[in-house]
């Protein structure tokens, strides 16, 4: 039988935030902020753009695609700039939720903004130095139809502020055209030029006559909740492979006697980020004397209940430094950032194992073990808690994957269907069985989680229960979920579609 343990009351997750509070709050602040500039604000967009994962799981009650709900609200003022850097497509650099190099990031976003009514104007390659990854994708953007502009590295940045401010620093790079009064810079990551390109179009409107400003949005950290509340530690957590940590904000505190929380970064940026603009507009013509001030932030407006989002903070702090250490496996990430997580944890009071679905996959895996003694392979665990506080398991067999063992024993609860039923029909498994070991040639018939949704979508023409099994897959979106074993392909692909929020112990198989 799965097993299940610290049941709850509730089937359904209690919510901390308010996204119509937060919507109304946010669009209501950038329209004053646009208003304090004659004609343009351009808007530094920070954090995931379609898809913010991460603000969804530390704010329960965020939506996914809370940003793309307030671009609607603002489009008839606003359009759009995607940045991205050729050093990253040059590099192959990939986005971690879709796992997506930064080139095939920018053509789903820009994709997905569509679906929703809202158009990109251009793509900005920045940072360029003749990266010839970066030059095909120009072509590949062009023959789509989308207007691409190049943006070369600046020589002397940020050093040389006389050079940089000046008709061959800025001065030098493309204008773009601007029809609205509030300009969205965006971008696939983090460092992807964007502010850089709004610091060049402000010189550019300048030498026009244009009085432009600029700002920033930026989620995290939330200035005005604490530097230890849960939710800011997580965004430090998330950053931790940048070595970005939170501070107070010291230009805000000597100005306004307030302490508000920023990141390291900006603070260390603003004296340069205040000198390049008094150059470009004249001294003291920004009504910014604070990072803080230059952000647009009404987060902590749509926080309807601190306690649930600070629960959910610390998931996260655990949650980030299981994601480090598979990184670190698979080669991608560094032993210092994996360090840095489980300090800023330590800090936090928090271990690994307090992650609750940790200690249930380790137990499943030591009972393959047990049952599998004497044979020789991989013995896997998996756990997922749902959205009742159960906690169902799945190992690995010759037939499954542990997680596809974990996701059928997961549908079975929540649809009520005994442990012993078969959702998949013997004919189907056959099937796959004979397509993989002998027309493929591959050694196991075991099914990852991929073609276990591909088998239970066959099963259920003939079979109602496992139709009814089915449509609970989309209740395990959001849920908590932790395996022994590094996922394959085919495991992370199915688990990314079901939307499970994933941990490993990174075991290699």
């Amino acid at each position: 039988m799965p097993r299940k343990t610290n049941k709850r009351s509730s089937s359904v997750k209690k919510l901390g935030f308010d996204i119509g509070k937060y919507l109304e709050a946010q669009s209501s602040e950038i329209l004053k902020r646009v208003k304090k500039f004659d004609k343009r604000l351009y808007l530094e967009f920070g954090g995931k753009l379609c898809y913010d994962y991460h603000a969804a799981r530390v704010l329960p009650g965020y939506e996914p695609d809370t940003k793309i709900r307030l671009f609607k609200k603002l489009s008839k003022d606003m359009q759009i700039i995607y940045c991205v850097s050729a050093k990253d497509i040059q590099r192959g650099k990939m986005r971690g939720d879709f796992g997506l190099p930064y080139d095939q990031q920018t053509l789903k976003d820009i994709g997905d903004l569509k679906d929703k009514g809202l158009n990109v104007s251009c793509v900005a390659i920045t940072l360029y130095k003749g990266e010839s990854l970066a030059d095909r994708f120009k072509k590949r953007l062009e023959n789509l139809g989308i207007k691409v502009y190049v943006f070369t590295e600046i020589k002397g940045y940020p050093n040389d502020l006389n050079f940089i401010v000046s008709d061959k620093g800025y001065g030098s790079q493309p204008y773009i055209e601007i029809e609205k009064p509030l300009v969205v810079v965006t971008g696939a990551g983090g460092g992807s030029g964007k502010m850089s390109l709004c610091l060049s179009q402000m010189y550019h409107d300048h030498k026009r006559g244009i009085n432009s400003g600029f700002a920033k949005f930026e989620t995290f950290p939330i200035w005005n909740l604490s530097i230890s509340h849960p939710v800011n530690i997580a965004y430090e957590a998330a950053t931790a492979d940048l070595g970005d940590y939170n501070m107070v904000d010291p230009f805000h505190k000597k100005k306004y006697g307030v302490t508000s929380i920023n990141y390291n970064r900006d603070v260390e940026n603003f004296e340069l980020m205040k000198n390049i603009l008094d150059r470009i507009l004249g001294k003291g013509s920004i009504p910014y004397n604070s990072p803080t001030d230059m952000g647009v932030n009404k987060a902590k407006v749509g926080i309807i209940n601190d306690e649930i989002c600070r629960e959910a903070g610390k998931g996260e702090i655990i949650r980030r430094y299981f994601r480090y250490k598979e990184e670190m496996m698979l080669g991608v990430e560094s032993k210092e950032t994996v360090e840095r997580a489980k300090e800023i944890a330590r800090k936090t009071g928090l271990k690994p194992e307090e992650r609750k679905v940790v200690k249930p996959a380790r137990k499943a895996s030591e009972e393959a073990k047990r049952k599998g003694k004497g044979n020789k392979g991989v013995f896997c665990g998996a756990a997922i808690e749902l959205p009742n506080g159960k906690i169902v398991t799945g190992k690995n067999s010759p037939l499954l994957h542990a997680s596809s063992a974990a996701v059928l024993n997961a549908i079975k609860v929540l649809a009520g269907i005994p442990d012993d039923t078969h959702l998949i029909r013997p004919k189907v498994l056959k099937s796959i069985d004979r397509l993989k070991t002998k027309t493929l040639g591959m050694k196991s018939e075991s099914l990852n989680l991929d073609e276990t949704l591909i088998a239970l979508s066959a099963s259920s023409l003939t079979n109602p229960v496992t139709e009814k099994a089915i449509s609970k897959l989309a209740e395990l979106k959001n849920c908590e979920m932790h395996i022994t074993h590094i996922p394959t392909n085919g495991d992370r692909s199915g688990l990314r579609k079901i939307g499970l929020n994933v941990t490993t112990d990174a075991i290699p198989t």
